[in-house]
């Protein structure tokens, strides 16, 4: 038997969290209802109360009730919600949490859910669901159900999907998860124009007994990498496909935000890192790029993506940004640099190659960097390249046991 959270506005949304409630009670398992509404007195009576959730920031909530400012209300939910679940998680209280929303709803819901651990049981029935959810999802694990119909009393449709997201929290509890032989984790981030070198590099880590786990670098795939590293569970990083700062710092498509390569520093993990693919910045079809990039270097990776080359101004601020980063680390941590090629297409004859742009970003890497830099005369894709990032990632971590 285990311990579902569900957590809720209670006030406007009692009837439909108490039928989850019966449910989940119904699979024999146990129920702690969570009141965050921030409106009337809650309909039915929770096992926390919205102040003893409020308290776990130390806010004092009914001045804030007084004030009947519902925007101000859900952002401060929103802040403290995220902390109490996390003490209830980590004290083994609860298994697993499930809520049901509007947009209030959802918004503090979702926040509290992206402060769990990947791998907790969470789902969010909500009316948000069938438009753009990233913003809910963050780098996290949510499941997200649309609830159909408004979350606004029972009726034939609103019973079906509750019971059936009742169902699916259940079963996300109650199914036993192998997760693997116990190998140390390695994380690594990847674009089409670095595979080779990761998957040279990534036979390099097996072999000495890690598991590697690769993330697409296209924003999101870079927030959801820097999540992993921050819960802790990473033994090292090799982050050798930077490009998302490439977007960040140009207004690229594919940003992962201006926090990217700041897990490592969090979580004191040892990193080898490269400024892979930073010649490139990403957007959609080419009727998409701003005007006024107009006169560019453009290259069509397909239909759907078109890729900008990064000039001499924008990769010396890119190289600045990756010194930094990596400066913060107290843990050990190397700068790879390949001076022939950060991508696939920037070796010489190919259409990113372009000698003063490169030089700036490498310049502007050595001239930033406090710690360790290595150039080498390769392309980021050749063996001899790879295999040095793995082998000095492989001395970094054996360094910080």
């Amino acid at each position: 038997m285990a311990t579902v959270a569900i957590l809720g506005t209670l006030d406007s949304k009692a009837e439909e969290h108490a039928f989850v409630a019966e449910q989940i009670r119904g699979r024999r398992h146990e129920v702690v209802l969570i009141d965050v509404g921030t409106g009337g007195e809650p309909q039915i009576e929770p096992d926390f109360s919205r102040y003893d959730v409020a308290a776990a920031t130390g806010l004092d909530l009914k001045p804030l009730l007084d004030r009947h400012d519902r925007g101000e209300c859900v952002t401060a939910m929103s802040e403290a919600a995220p902390v109490f679940l996390t003490r209830l998680a980590k004290g083994k209280k609860i298994d697993g949490v499930i809520s049901l929303g509007g947009g209030g709803g959802t918004a503090i819901g979702t926040a509290a859910m992206r402060a769990l651990p990947i791998g907790f049981p969470k789902l969010m029935v909500s009316t948000m669901a069938s438009g753009n959810i990233a913003h809910y999802v963050g780098a996290k694990d949510i499941v997200m159900i649309p609830s159909i119909v408004d979350v606004n009393g029972l009726n034939r449709i609103s019973r079906v999907v509750f019971t059936r997201a009742a169902g699916a929290i259940c079963g996300m509890i109650e199914q036993n998860v192998n997760e693997g032989a116990g190998k140390p984790l390695v994380v690594a981030s990847m674009f089409g124009n670095t595979t080779t070198c990761v998957n040279i590099a990534r036979e390099v880590l097996e072999e000495s007994g890690y598991e590697v786990l690769v993330f697409h670098a296209t924003g999101s795939g870079g927030q959801a990498m820097e999540s992993l590293i921050e819960s802790g569970m990473v033994s090292g990083v090799l982050d050798v496909t930077t490009t998302e700062w490439a977007d960040e710092v140009v207004g690229g498509t594919l940003t992962a935000g201006p926090d990217r390569l700041d897990a490592m520093t969090t979580a004191h993990v040892p990193a080898v890192v490269a400024p892979g693919c930073v010649d490139m910045v990403n957007f959609g079809a080419p009727e998409s790029v701003p005007e006024h990039f107009e006169g560019r270097n453009f290259y069509m990776h397909n239909p759907q993506v078109t890729l900008m080359r990064t000039n001499a101004d924008e990769c010396a601020r890119i190289g600045q940004v990756i010194a930094k980063k990596a400066n913060a680390n107290e843990a050990p941590v190397v700068i790879f640099n390949p001076l022939k090629a950060v991508s696939e297409i920037n070796a010489e004859g190919k259409a990113f190659y372009d000698p003063e742009a490169d030089k700036a970003l490498f310049s502007a890497i050595r001239e930033h960097a406090k710690i360790e830099v290595i150039d080498m005369d390769e392309t980021i894709n050749s063996p001899a390249f790879a295999r040095a990032c793995a082998e000095r990632l492989l001395q970094l971590m054996e360094r910080s046991d």
